[in-house]
């Protein structure tokens, strides 16, 4: 799947991401992903939910697919950090 659908969240107020996933939307993508890592999961989810209620109502979750990603500090301690896609069509 190509990177220029995909919306990562970070710590930026929930509809910077909405719009970012609109605008992908408007401009003629079928398949928006939303990425998260960590604490920023819930807000995906909540980005996901108020797109599709609020603004694109005939988006549907395709899949959401979830695992964990091993980081490793610049000290060399490693991290589990759990991630989640959440795949948006229309």
């Amino acid at each position: 799947m190509a990177e220029e659908n995909t919306v990562f969240i970070g710590k930026k107020p929930i509809m910077n991401y909405v719009l970012a996933v609109v605008t992908q939307f408007n401009s003629g993508s079928d398949e928006v992903i939303i990425k998260a890592r960590g604490k920023t999961i819930g807000r995906a989810v909540d980005v996901a939910e108020i797109t599709r209620h609020r603004f694109i109502p005939d988006a549907k979750v395709k899949d959401i697919q979830i695992s964990t990603e091993q980081l490793t500090s610049e000290d060399g301690h490693t991290a589990n950090v759990s991630s989640i896609e959440i795949f948006l069509t229309r």
